[in-house]
């Protein structure tokens, strides 16, 4: 009887796994696109006038930048991107806009330019370790260089009113 359940459902099974498979391309099983940053309109930027344009006039149409530049304030740059989870929950980039705006000394615009993924510059992963300081000893040497260290002298702790120590009257009850 067993065998006559698996040969109806053989035909069932067959049938329903490829329709199944077929259900990420109706993203029945995917998470929605998330936006990140705030999406720069082109007619807001298009407001912005370099030599007469100033930080107010940024802040106030584009708002505050997502970042600014490692060793320049005067540098600001807007990100904003469209993003999808992926394998280990990595999000991965389905639309990117970026932003670098410039301001002289004076706070005043002098440059808005676009970025895309042809102006990225690789990262170079370095293939060393970081020393940690203090020696190299082992888990037995440390264990045992320990001993006594954590008091002054090297001296037992007191043993309370009880024992031997101070404020103790030496012999008990």
């Amino acid at each position: 009887m067993p065998n006559l359940r698996r040969a109806r459902l053989l035909p069932i099974v067959a049938v329903a796994l490829p329709l199944l498979g077929g259900c990420h391309t109706f993203d029945v099983f995917s998470f929605p696109p998330q936006a990140r940053g705030a999406e720069i309109d082109p007619d807001e930027l298009g407001q912005l006038v370099p030599g007469t344009s100033t930080r107010k006039d940024v802040t106030a149409l584009l708002g505050t930048p997502t970042t600014k530049a490692s060793f320049d304030d005067n540098t600001w740059i807007y990100i904003s991107q469209i993003t999808r989870p992926v394998i280990a929950a990595t999000q991965g980039v389905l639309h990117q806009h970026v932003y670098v705006v410039s301001f002289d000394a004076a706070g005043t615009l002098t440059r808005i330019a676009q970025k895309d993924r042809a102006d990225a510059l690789p990262v170079q992963m370095v293939q060393r370790t970081t020393p940690s300081p203090g020696s190299e000893a082992t888990f037995m040497q440390q264990l045992i260089g320990n001993i006594g260290r954590f008091n002054p002298n090297g001296q037992p702790a007191s043993a309370g009113p009880s024992g031997t120590g101070p404020g103790g009257n030496g012999g008990g009850l």
